[in-house]
């Protein structure tokens, strides 16, 4: 199969739960401790323990980290929290690659969540301890130092596909030595990943992609492409007054009420109390609208040859209740049957319209809530707010408390240099008969230096008992950030987790801003460095900026 048709998913699934037999009551003999996700990453298929494997996800925006690893593609929001996106085919050492339909994000607790970027997610496979060896001898994009085993796994046609598994933990230890030191108890037992090279795979023509999932006890599927995500059922569900039963109500979800709809109760069986491996199917149906199919969990992700799809029998699918299937899959040579459903039938099921009525309702008025609330929070400031100053540097934004700025001057068309200065030093200004040594922002935090231009600034700021500049690509506007919006910045690099340890969570997770310690924007051997610098008197005045 192509790249292009690969799952089209993002997956908010914990596996662990969503594989136990005894909780789903599915009866499969597996459990999560047997059970692998596989992905792909520059043609060698790998195969991840399903325990640690906290979601996977399209790959989101992110935000550039300075001082950390090159092989950090940025910092993401995850539903409020800031995840560290790390680029595999980086730190694989291969050629790097656009992202496409088909690349996912793994998320991966190893001590705190980091997202790891993969070509493409493949499917859930058993695997039993008799199947791994050793993997001395194989060559792989991996150093062998990573790798923990090798699973072979035949095929229908008698080939054999080769999965690699790798120690994540051991493998980010050189990049995050930070991550590495945090690294918690539970996380220190998922050994994950792994790798094969396997043969180009059939056309995306010549199979369905499905994700399944079950419902008291029977499978059932949707097209991987009209699957949004999949997130944990929570255990508080706002409820929807004059809503038929099989509306279970609504929860919040990326600023908008999405609808709930059991298929239990569609389906005319017993509802069950809420259980942690429930699962959400968000699907997108015709029109832009979307619902959650609350299921008994998620079971995996299949490709399946279409020719074993075949529609469904005529007599059941003139059926009124039957209406919403489109086919049936034989699986395992018949013994499993999996139940595909259409989604543009769900549309015009009367059980989905109501869902949708009472969503949009319900999101009217939660739309007139919402700016009541905002009007009234704007007109009540708490002690807890804190006012910074936002500036940027290229297209990231960041914070420092409007209290540490002493300043803000526009730079001159020369910065002059002078003798005894630091070499990190790019010149020093006359700001009103005071000697400002000034130093380029993006030098100090490790970006690109571009030329001078208009929108730059000087912040100026006390160091150590010094006045001192820096050199910004523009100053945006002062913001007062509430302590709800700020968050803890993930810790990639000792120096970097000093510099940046909080990060503000603006606009429902829209925008990230990177506060910044000014006591930390300068090491201590380059304070002691400005503190034996000597003023020169004969440096041209600057006028500060309007």
């Amino acid at each position: 199969m192509n790249a292009s048709a690969s799952p089209g998913i993002a997956m908010g699934v914990d596996p662990r739960a969503a594989s136990n037999p005894e909780d789903s009551g599915e009866g499969d003999e597996s459990s999560s401790e047997n059970q692998y996700v596989t992905f792909s990453v520059a043609g060698e298929m790998f195969a991840v323990p399903m325990a640690p494997v906290q979601e996977i996800i399209r790959v989101p925006a992110v935000s550039q980290l300075p001082l950390a690893p090159s092989t950090l593609d940025g910092l993401a929001n995850l539903r409020g929290q800031v995840l560290p996106i790390i680029n595999l085919r980086r730190l694989f050492g291969c050629a790097e690659r656009e992202n496409d339909d088909a690349t996912r994000a793994l998320v991966i607790n190893l001590g705190q969540p980091l997202g790891f970027v993969v070509d493409r997610v493949a499917s859930v496979v058993s695997i039993e301890p008799g199947e791994v060896e050793s993997a001395d001898s194989i060559q792989s994009i991996v150093n062998a130092d990573y790798l923990t085993g090798v699973i072979k796994r035949q095929n229908a046609d008698g080939s054999h596909d080769m999965l690699l598994s790798i120690d994540f933990a051991r493998l980010i230890e050189g990049q995050f030595s930070a991550v590495a030191a945090s690294r918690t108890r539970e996380a220190s037992g998922s050994s994950l990943g792994s790798a094969s090279t396997t043969q180009e795979e059939t056309a995306a023509s010549d199979e369905l992609r499905l994700v399944s999932f079950a419902v008291a006890d029977q499978e059932y599927a949707l097209d991987i492409a009209e699957v949004q995500e999949i997130v944990q059922l929570p255990e508080r569900i706002s409820a929807l007054p004059n809503a038929a039963a099989h509306v279970l109500g609504v929860i919040s979800l990326r600023q908008r009420l999405l609808p709930l709809v059991s298929l239990r109760t569609l389906f005319g069986l017993p509802q069950l109390a809420y259980a942690e491996q429930h699962r959400i199917v968000v699907t997108a149906l015709p029109g832009g609208h979307s619902v959650g199919l609350v299921t008994d969990s998620v079971k995996e992700v299949l490709s399946v040859p279409r020719a074993h799809a075949e529609p469904m029998p005529g007599m059941l699918a003139a059926g009124q209740q039957l209406q919403e299937f489109s086919s049936i899959c034989r699986l395992d040579g018949g013994k499993r049957l999996v139940s595909i459903i259409a989604t543009d039938r769900l549309l015009s099921m009367p059980a989905i319209e109501q869902a949708l009525d009472a969503a949009r309702n319900a999101n009217a008025g939660n739309d007139t809530m919402e700016q009541d609330r905002d009007d009234h929070a704007a007109d009540a400031g708490t002690d807890d707010d804190t006012q910074v100053v936002v500036f940027r540097l290229g297209s990231e934004e960041f914070g420092v408390p409007i209290m540490n700025v002493q300043e803000i001057v526009r730079v001159p068309e020369t910065l002059t240099r002078v003798p005894k200065t630091p070499s990190f030093v790019e010149g020093v200004i006359n700001l009103r008969g005071t000697v400002l040594p000034v130093i380029d922002q993006r030098s100090r935090l490790g970006l690109p230096l571009i030329e001078r231009n208009d929108g730059q600034r000087i912040m100026v700021f006390l160091l150590g008992g010094m006045r001192t500049g820096f050199i910004v690509d523009s100053v945006a506007e002062v913001l007062r950030i509430s302590r709800g919006q700020v968050v803890a910045a993930p810790h990639l690099s000792v120096e970097q987790s000093l510099l940046i340890s909080r990060v503000a969570n603006l606009d429902g997770g829209k925008r990230l801003v990177m506060l910044i310690d000014p006591e930390h924007l300068l090491e201590r051997g380059d304070l002691h460095a400005l503190e034996s610098f000597e003023p020169v008197a004969q440096v041209p005045p600057l006028a500060r900026a309007a």
